[in-house]
């Protein structure tokens, strides 16, 4: 089994996929999560992290 199968189905995402996007989310205090999609498949997840400088 490849990666992107184990990423999604043809009804929804896999808990992995899930825990992917979980995971970013606890640890980005800013940026953005992309899921690319393709034939109801998510194929890639892509997290972008902004660094906030202060004064």
């Amino acid at each position: 089994m490849d990666r992107n199968e184990k990423l999604s189905t043809p009804g929804g995402i896999l808990p992995e996929a899930l825990a992917v996007v979980s995971d970013a989310l606890s640890r980005l205090r800013y940026g953005a999560i992309q899921l690319t999609v393709h034939d109801g498949k998510v194929m890639q997840i892509d997290v972008t992290e902004r660094k906030r400088l202060t004064d």
